[in-house]
Parts: C-alpha cells; sequence; structure tokens
C-alpha cells in the first residue's frame, strides 16, 4: 500500500496542484485548515504532513506546535510549504521541528523529489 500524505493549504489551487503532482505515487488526502488536519489526525496517521505556513486561524508554525506536543503524533515529519522564504522563515521552520521547507512556486519542479527523498 502506498504511504499516506495530508496536503494542508488554504489555497485550493495549491491543493490541487500539489495532489496532482504526488497522487500517481501516494495517497493524498487535502484539507483546507489546520483545524482539519488535527481533527483527521484523530482517525489516520499520515506518512508525511505537507503544511502551509500562512494560513487563516491557525497557521503552520501553530499547527505544528500542537503536533509536537501530543507525544502519538510527535514523530510525523512535517514538510513546510509558503511563498517565500527568507533567513526567518528558515529559521522558524528549523526551530519548529519541521523536516523542511519549500515554496510553493516550486511544486511543479521539486515536490515530487522532495518527498521522495523524505520518505526514501
Amino acid at each position: 500500500m502506498s504511504k499516506l500524505l495530508f496536503l494542508v493549504d488554504d489555497t485550493d489551487s495549491i491543493l490541487t496542484i500539489a495532489a496532482s503532482v504526488l497522487e500517481d505515487d501516494y495517497r493524498v488526502l487535502t484539507m483546507p485548515s489546520a483545524e482539519k488536519m488535527l481533527k483527521l489526525l484523530e482517525k489516520k496517521s499520515p506518512d508525511l504532513i505537507i503544511l502551509d505556513i500562512e494560513m487563516p486561524d491557525m497557521n503552520g508554525f501553530e499547527a505544528i506546535a500542537a503536533l509536537k506536543a501530543n507525544p502519538d503524533l510527535k514523530n510525523i515529519p512535517v514538510l513546510f510549504l509558503t511563498g517565500y522564504i527568507d533567513d526567518t522563515v528558515r529559521s522558524r521552520v528549523k526551530e519548529s521541528g519541521a523536516l523542511d521547507v519549500m515554496e510553493k512556486s516550486e511544486i511543479n519542479k521539486t515536490l515530487l523529489n522532495k518527498v521522495n527523498e523524505i520518505l526514501g
């Protein structure tokens, strides 16, 4: 059975593009918010969470803090997606416990390779 990915982003077009890049190789569940992700984590455990940083209500950093605080969820790897990466973002990503961050503009070019690298 192929590995399960949670793809969390508040932008439908990003969910659609990223899912289309990954769904030939992985089972992908998309969700529009971190709250929905946390609810689904009560029932399913993914092999990787691909998580947008900038979202309304609960951003990616708040969501990963909730994951890391839960002993049952803290070891699920997280790859952040964002529209813009600078040194501050890289530093916060590293401090959060996420594996890496990538720009949304790179989804078509590098997302599948990055996921394969992580789950290899």
